[in-house]
């Protein structure tokens, strides 16, 4: 495994242990609602990083869906870190975290598009 996927698999093992506490903490503090959709994503793109990890260690060339995991990851902890500081400090992270936390996910999974498709033409067969 390259440095690159050992780094992204400990990242989205942190996204998903976050998402967790997220998710207990929105369950039992008081039910705030955008802990429970800030730990959903979390849990998600963690699981989807791990997967993509997984597909690029079989790839002869990973750096773009490495790439992509990567964007993933960011994004993710721009747009649930908003939402978890909006209910526990009772202030955004930074204007526009959200949002841009937001299209940065979906860069994110159009690399994976783009890594995918690279895959398709240069896979040996």
């Amino acid at each position: 495994m390259s440095k690159w996927a050992a780094a992204l698999t400990a990242y989205a093992g942190l996204a998903g242990a976050a998402g967790v506490a997220l998710a207990a903490s929105g369950a039992h503090g008081g039910g705030i609602a955008a802990l429970t959709s800030a730990a959903h994503f979390l849990i998600m793109h963690a699981a989807a990083a791990l997967g993509i990890v997984a597909i690029a260690a079989r790839s002869e060339r990973p750096c773009i869906l490495l790439a992509g995991a990567g964007v993933l990851l960011v994004g993710v902890t721009l747009f649930s870190g908003d939402l978890a500081a909006r209910s526990f400090l009772g202030d955004r992270l930074f204007p526009m975290a959200a949002p841009i936390g937001g299209t940065t996910m979906i860069l994110g999974w159009l690399v994976v598009v783009a890594g995918g498709i690279r895959e398709f033409f240069v896979a040996r067969t």
